[in-house]
């Protein structure tokens, strides 16, 4: 049905068309009710379970508590002030925002001799209680987190930084989800510009909905790069560290029905940061960011460096000689450290899908038996098995699982160049990883080794050491 539909002041129309838009002889969780307001008919209709009850409630027994006749001359504003006496309302003939605002959580309510429809906003959708996100914690500061409700998100940001250059726009994307996105900055902070292309993209958006939310969004809001495994923006579950993104310049987009708050702009170094640095003295936090860096580059290194060196033991210095492997196996290395790669992520994969109660224990397990089995029948070297151990732990060190993963796939990548073209080939897959996050540009355009590539020695001085406290490092 056209969503260009009149209002009249027929009350009979008015219902036969609404109950026709919104297909309430269809949909089970379509309430419609109808009930008399100061002597004329009226029917209201809501999305069971979006709706706040109690509130309701008191409103729709004041409503029907009027029993004196209303005057021919009354205006649908009159009628608000005097009769429906709720905060949050609104009136309107648009069928486009109305049919939002209903699905959003509103009553809608019509009435007799009226050629207009009256919104009552008394949303209160299902959700899951504000508790600290499991991939994101801190041993001291706030154990609060976002949830899938953009309202709440905004309060707890609104929360921590009470000024009145905190700017929340909402916008719209997906023609048939009507997903609502939420922009928050600092207006005397943030990049102006940013601001405007942002938005911009957001208003340009043509897919039908944000069915994954955050990553539906950020697909929609990026250049398409197939084969480019680095995360185009940061991702945070924790209030307060979205509060200090925003304090020091950046935004946060928040979708709705989506935990996650997407930083924009964002950078590689950016992802050395973590909240736990901010929690501890500033010396804790600067070795903690370190052990992060170090960590970083064994995990992208370490076994295709192993393996380009245990396949040329004449580069093996002797005071390394210990990392030679000693024992016979069946499998060649390459073979073996591909596949471990892959049966890491099959442990991964079968613990997400593991109740909780069993899921710890069954990793464990599991990565116990096979490693053991393995190394037993030869064929396995158990210092394959030990180097992959570590990498595998080195994914967990850093809060980003995209870049975890496009770790992975580099790490896999420089693996396979080493076997076909050794030191040649190792060195080619090291510049190739490099050349293509060079050229990696985020959402704003910016690149993605900012402030190495274009340099800025005080923005990256920030980023490498934790810093104190101070008026523009929050």
């Amino acid at each position: 049905m056209s969503d260009k539909i009149l209002f009249s002041d027929n009350f009979c129309e008015n219902e036969k068309m609404l109950d026709g838009y919104f297909k309430v002889d269809k949909n089970f969780d379509v309430v419609n009710t109808r009930f008399f307001v100061a002597q004329r008919q009226a029917k209201i209709y809501y999305i069971d379970g979006f709706v706040n009850n109690e509130i309701s409630e008191r409103v729709l027994n004041f409503m029907m508590s009027r029993t004196d006749k209303l005057s021919e001359k009354t205006t649908p504003e009159d009628f608000v002030q005097s009769v429906v006496s709720y905060i949050e309302m609104d009136i309107s003939t648009d069928m486009n925002s109305i049919s939002k605002v209903i699905y959003s959580g509103a009553i809608l309510l019509i009435v007799d001799g009226f050629p207009t429809a009256f919104l009552i906003k008394t949303r209160n959708y299902p959700r899951r209680s504000v508790q600290e996100p499991d991939n994101d914690k801190v041993l001291r500061g706030a154990h609060d987190g976002f949830v899938e409700a953009l309202l709440i998100n905004t309060a707890l940001i609104r929360r921590r930084i009470r000024d009145r250059d905190l700017i929340m726009e909402v916008h719209e994307a997906g023609k048939r989800s009507r997903t609502d996105v939420a922009i928050c900055y600092l207006e005397s902070k943030a990049d102006t510009k940013t601001v405007k292309k942002l938005r911009k993209k957001i208003a340009e958006i043509d897919v039908n909905t944000l069915s994954m939310s955050q990553e539906s969004l950020i697909e929609c809001l990026i250049k398409k790069q197939v084969f480019n495994p680095f995360p185009k923006v940061r991702y945070t579950e924790r209030p307060d560290s979205a509060a200090a993104c925003i304090a020091e310049g950046s935004i946060i987009v928040l979708v709705d029905n989506s935990p996650a708050a997407m930083i924009i702009p964002t950078s590689f170094f950016e992802f050395l940061q973590d909240t736990n640095d901010y929690y501890f003295p500033p010396i804790v936090g600067t070795y903690l960011r370190f052990i992060r860096m170090l960590i970083f580059g064994l995990a992208l290194l370490l076994s295709p460096t192993w393996y380009l060196l245990v396949s040329n033991p004449s580069y093996i210095p002797e005071w390394l000689s210990f990392i030679t492997v000693k024992e016979y196996y069946t499998i060649p290395i390459i073979v073996q450290l591909l596949i471990i790669e892959i049966v890491i992520d099959t442990l991964k994969l079968a613990s997400l899908n593991t109740p909780n109660a069993l899921s710890n224990s069954f990793s464990v397990i599991g990565a116990l038996v096979l490693g053991d089995l393995a190394v037993t029948a030869k064929l396995f070297s158990s210092e394959v098995v030990l180097f992959m151990a570590f990498v595998a732990i080195a994914n967990f060190a850093q809060p980003s699982f995209e870049l975890g993963y496009a770790f992975k796939l580099s790490r896999i990548f420089i693996l396979i160049l080493t076997a076909m073209f050794n030191l040649w080939g190792y060195v080619a897959g090291i510049v190739i990883v490099l050349l293509q996050m060079f050229f990696t540009k985020t959402v704003t355009g910016r690149g993605y080794m900012y402030p190495l590539i274009p340099f800025n020695a005080k923005t990256l001085s920030r980023l490498l050491v934790r810093h104190p406290i101070s008026k523009d490092n929050t």
